[in-house]
């Protein structure tokens, strides 16, 4: 069996009397895909955090290529290829489409200057297709755009493990159609893909495997029908009366297909 490329555990976040996360074990291996889903307020985000060294664990460890980087600052962990997304877009607006992802390039992944930053920047951006909004400002941007602003920031980074936060809130049906194949098309280039989403079609139409968070806990992980079937998911989903009920029917059908 070979090393997990990312490996994280028994990693925990307090802030106060709050317990964000607990205890949440899990591993990526080179080329996978896998989704972590949880209601509102599971601790996926500071999940995240705590993995991009945006927030500092309270206890457990991270483990990127084999090297503990539990207490990586967010510009080391991005310069060791270890990228992520934001739920919440906020590019530079008064850059340029294109130099923001060519920030990404020359400060994450070490361009030697900025003329080649940009050369590398405008073929993220041909790849995620922004290549003819390269010269506007990145204010200009409707939602979807900025989305593939995002992930073109991201991929100048030249990730080995890409950590998508929401990629697809707020689109609309064909946006999300289109987020797919672009999300298929980074993983066909090897990086490795650690995808939160609320979508289940999205969830179960990409991943190879499913972690669900539930009040800051692992409470269930494995391939994406056994996990939506998981009567521990279902309650944390739907409720406890539901779970009883489903158990008491056929075998599930889908309940969180949503």
């Amino acid at each position: 069996m070979t090393t997990p490329l990312l490996e994280v555990r028994s990693l925990s976040k307090r802030f106060g009397g709050l317990q964000a996360t607990r205890e949440v074990s899990f591993s990526l291996r080179e080329g996978e895909i896998v989704g972590l889903i949880g209601p509102n307020g599971a601790g996926k985000t500071t999940l995240v955090n705590l993995i991009t060294g945006v927030l500092t664990a309270s206890g457990g460890s991270v483990f990127f290529k084999g090297r503990d980087v539990t207490r990586q600052r967010p510009y080391e962990a991005a310069r060791s290829g270890l990228a992520r997304t934001f739920q919440i877009v906020q590019p530079f607006p008064h850059m340029t489409v294109l130099e923001n992802v060519a920030a990404g390039a020359l400060f994450a992944a070490g361009a030697p200057s900025r003329r080649q930053a940009e050369r590398q920047a405008m073929e993220h951006l041909e790849f995620v297709g922004l290549a003819p909004l390269a010269h506007q400002p990145a204010a200009s941007l409707t939602l979807p755009s900025r989305k593939r602003l995002e992930l073109a920031k991201s991929l100048a980074m030249q990730p080995k493990v890409l950590l998508l936060d929401e990629v697809n809130a707020g689109l609309n049906t064909a946006e999300i159609e289109k987020a797919l194949a672009l999300m298929r098309a980074i993983a066909a280039r090897g990086i490795t893909i650690l995808l939160i989403e609320h979508l289940m079609k999205v969830v179960l139409s990409l991943s190879q495997r499913v972690l669900v968070l539930h009040h800051g806990e692992l409470i269930s992980q494995g391939d994406p029908q056994s996990v939506i079937s998981d009567p521990k998911v279902i309650e944390a989903y739907l409720g406890s009366k539901f779970a009883a009920r489903q158990q008491q029917l056929a075998p599930a059908t889908g309940a969180l297909h949503g």
